[in-house]
């Protein structure tokens, strides 16, 4: 049992194919023009009976058995008898097959959908225990993942299968139209080993509009119209639709789940797949849509449409020339917006010629523009109307619209500041005094000053400025200040202030400026900044479970997050497969201006991977992405680490040490221990005493572990190191825990204390498996390197096959034993295992 398209009549097919050399295979179709004809599917095995007893359920069981007869007189196999579209039998031939079934003369595989379901014969042998029912369910996303990893070559990243998904609705025949017509259209797209989407997926291609044209050809043209009035005006009233087509079609469509109904009242309908909605659309002429139209508009006598269903309706006045008042386009423009459906915003706001309403069409399709990554055309049109929106509501989010718009296309924010108040000192003292706050807010926020950050948003709240202006620069004012006190060591201060910025949010939501997207960014960076892992996840499920429509706009925005988060906690393979896909995506839209960040990272990944093709290609990216943005100062230290983990000349970790000694590095000090923290991993302990220092006094957990980490390893107390060891474990700091593990067991085998020392690391290997289980586990392929050791690393290997410890094999190789350690993880990596007693079966040969 399975709804149209899931796979029922290839479950049979297979079915048949694989036991056709075992039994006699007798191929019955079901049709809908046979349905109330008594015994008509049957009719080719009933030949010989007269007119009599061709209605006669005995005469016709008698001569399906002679059938059955001549079936097996070749070879005695018994007989499976195949029913496809079984839910169109009649009741007779349903009888018929039932008493076959029951008398032991054939097996019948029936595949049927669930509404209408099976004729009553059919489905009373399942409550008698006679049959077995199988309900096929659509693709889940892991199956969809599964069908995708199978068919493409190459990683696909989780946005690449969560849209494929959402487009098909896991129907499998719609998935595999999907990917031939996204294929051959080149939407679907492999960069860098990466599929990922290059637009929408497509709902005029060949492949979907033969599975459409192939559908409609199977109904009757009652059934055929009702679909597409539904496509062309869905969400549309039920009642209208009953009124046009009568409500048994209607009922039909909804028995066979073509068509859904909401829960409200009114109820209204829609097609079961908005993609499949598209493309019937594009089967119908213009001029038989105007006709449906019609007829659609002489039902509605007047009613309101809201919501899409307002939007659906101005989209099909557009597209058969339908007048349509400014006001609904103006309307319909923004609630497309809303809904990410950039093309209908830009579509329907072009067409707006009121000059009174002009300059806030332009805004819309800039935003819609700027969602697609069209910066300059979007600053371009901001250009003109960000001054006559001055004192409109949506004025604040123009402007913060604009800049972001001249910053994503190469232009710096004191540029665009100039250009800005020189209007605003044109306008004189008649003009508003927002915009130069707005402007303060904005490069206070650029240098991290949390003190003018302070005093600013203090000002907002004072009462001056109206409501709508107050509300989208409080938000932006609170987030800023989030991001300079968790940069200034502050992360516990700047997630305050990061809520108070979401508690903003709600009258924002029509904003034309992407509020929800900025907070969230400012609030995932305290949490991190704080050591709270799972909050942070938490934040960027929530976000996009609630915001499923802008994915394809900032999901490489938030991936990079993801990535960053996985970083911190020391779960380098686990970042280096959500990091590379998130620069991809990066590479074609950038609203948060995240790209030179993300390569940083992904650089910083690969190179402590040992990944080195992969890692030069993501420095010329890092190269070629523009300076600035909220995290260039940790971009910049990342990228230094990652040169000193692919050359080892010391360049790198010097380079680190001067970024350290900048004025700008000297006053945030929660980065400048981010940036402690990437020497100490090069292996440079010089640090550990400035670790000490900058930690103490700094808020958030991960501080915390750093400073007890820091003070444990210079004691160098091996019972202390291994208690450290195991609270940072437990705390979830796994990779500090780790680090503190590799101490306790030299420290211990300096000690003499050799059984101990072994302890300390298997509890080190334990935590290596915990970083990177995951991803071991997973079917990640893009940029995997062939495994390539190089002479240190088989050199280590080696003598650790051997049996030798950390130590001894540093004494050997007359290298520190932190060295040691270093090689042994990175041929963890390569090789994928998790531990030594691993390595000599993984070594290659």
């Amino acid at each position: 049992m399975a709804g149209p398209g899931i796979g029922k009549s290839s479950l049979a097919d297979a079915i048949s194919e694989r036991l056709a050399d075992e039994l006699n295979i007798l191929r019955i179709h079901g049709s809908s023009a046979l349905a109330a004809v008594p015994f008509g599917v049957l009719t080719p095995y009933t030949g010989d009976l007269t007119a009599e007893e061709s209605v006669s359920p005995v005469a016709v069981l008698r001569s399906m058995w002679s059938y059955f007869e001549k079936l097996r007189a070749g070879n005695s196999a018994p007989v499976l008898m195949v029913l496809d579209d079984a839910h169109y039998l009649d009741e007779a031939s349903a009888g018929v097959v039932a008493d076959l079934i029951s008398a032991g003369w054939a097996t019948v595989v029936a595949a049927a959908r669930p509404r209408p379901g099976l004729p009553q014969p059919l489905d009373q042998l399942w409550y008698d225990g006679l049959a077995e029912r199988v309900d096929l369910r659509p693709l889940n996303r892991e199956q969809i993942e599964e069908v995708l990893a199978h068919l493409l070559d190459g990683t696909v990243p989780a946005a690449t299968i969560e849209a494929v998904w959402a487009a098909s609705g896991g129907n499998p025949r719609l998935l595999d139209a999907l990917l031939h017509d996204a294929a051959e259209a080149g939407i679907l797209s492999k960069r860098n080993g990466i599929w990922i989407l290059l637009g929408a997926l497509p709902a005029d291609g060949p492949r979907l509009t033969a599975v459409v044209a192939k559908d409609h050809l199977r109904r009757n043209p009652e059934e055929q119209e009702a679909l597409k009035l539904i496509a062309l005006a869905g969400p549309v009233g039920r009642k209208v639709i009953e009124e046009i087509c009568g409500a048994p079609v209607v009922r039909s469509l909804l028995d066979q789940q073509m068509a859904v109904e909401t829960s409200g009242v009114p109820a209204e309908l829609s097609l079961w797949n908005g993609l499949f909605s598209d493309a019937i659309r594009n089967t119908i002429s213009v001029s038989r849509s105007l006709q449906l139209q019609e007829k659609i508009r002489a039902r509605q006598n007047g009613t309101v449409l809201r919501g899409e269903g307002r939007l659906r309706s101005v989209e099909w006045a557009i597209e058969v020339g339908v007048k349509v008042s400014e006001e609904d386009m103006l309307e319909s423009a923004r609630e497309a917006l809303l809904r990410f459906r950039n093309d209908s915003a830009r579509s329907i706001a072009a067409r707006i010629q009121d000059p009174a309403a002009l300059p806030l069409a332009q805004a819309i399709q800039a935003r819609a523009l700027y969602n697609e990554g069209a910066y300059a055309d979007a600053a371009a049109l901001l250009d003109e109307c960000w001054a006559p929106l001055a004192d409109d509501p949506q004025g604040p989010a123009v402007l913060l619209l604009r800049v972001s718009a001249h910053q994503a296309a190469g232009q710096s924010l004191a540029a665009v500041a100039d250009d800005v108040l020189g209007h605003v000192s044109q306008a004189g003292e008649a003009g508003p005094g927002w915009p130069a706050q707005l402007l303060r807010l904005l490069q206070s926020g650029a240098e991290a000053d949390f003190q003018a950050l302070a005093e600013e948003v203090e000002g907002i709240r004072v009462p001056g400025l109206s409501e709508t202006k107050a509300e989208p620069m409080a938000a932006l004012g609170e987030a800023l200040l989030a991001h300079a006190l968790a940069a200034a060591g502050r992360p516990g201060d700047g997630l305050d202030a990061a809520l108070r910025a979401a508690s903003e949010l709600s009258p924002l939501e029509d904003s034309l400026y992407f509020f929800p997207e900025f907070v969230l960014g400012r609030l995932v960076s305290c949490y991190l900044a704080m050591g709270e892992w799972e909050s942070a996840e938490r934040e960027l499920n929530s976000y996009a479970a609630a915001h499923a429509a802008g994915v394809a706009t900032f999901n490489g925005s938030l991936q990079v997050l993801r990535g960053y988060s996985l970083l911190r906690q020391g779960r380098m393979e686990r970042a280096y497969q959500v990091l590379l896909p998130a620069v991809e995506a990066l590479r074609l839209n950038d609203p948060l201006q995240l790209f030179g960040f993300g390569s940083a990272l992904g650089y910083y990944v690969a190179a402590r991977l040992g990944d080195a093709a992969q890692a030069k290609r993501l420095e010329q990216d890092y190269a070629d992405a523009m300076a600035g943005g909220p995290a260039d100062l940790l971009a910049r230290g990342y990228a230094m680490a990652a040169g000193e983990y692919l050359a080892h000349d010391g360049k790198g970790l010097a380079s680190l040490h001067t970024l350290m000694t900048t004025t700008e590095a000297a006053g945030r000090a929660g980065q400048l221990l981010e940036l402690l923290a990437m020497c100490w991993d090069l292996g440079d302990p010089s640090v550990i005493p400035m670790v000490q220092e900058a930690a103490r006094g700094l808020q958030g957990r991960w501080a915390e572990a750093m400073l007890t980490l820091a003070t444990s390893w210079e004691a160098a107390d091996g019972d202390a190191l291994m208690a450290t060891a195991a609270s940072l474990e437990e705390s979830g700091f796994v990779n500090l825990a780790r680090e503190a593990y590799a101490r306790a067991g030299a420290v211990l085998d300096q000690a003499g204390e050799r059984r101990r020392s072994r302890q300390a690391v298997a509890q080190r290997e334990k935590c290596d498996h915990e970083l990177g289980e995951r991803f071991r586990e997973g079917r990640f392929i893009a940029a995997a390197p062939t495994v390539h050791l190089t002479r240190r690393e088989q050199d280590i290997v080696e003598l650790a096959v051997q049996g030798l410890t950390d130590r001894e094999i540093a004494q050997r190789l007359m290298v520190s034993v932190r060295t040691v350690e270093g090689h042994l993880y990175r041929t963890y990596v390569k090789l994928g295992v998790r531990s030594r007693d691993e390595l000599e079966t993984a070594l290659p040969r």
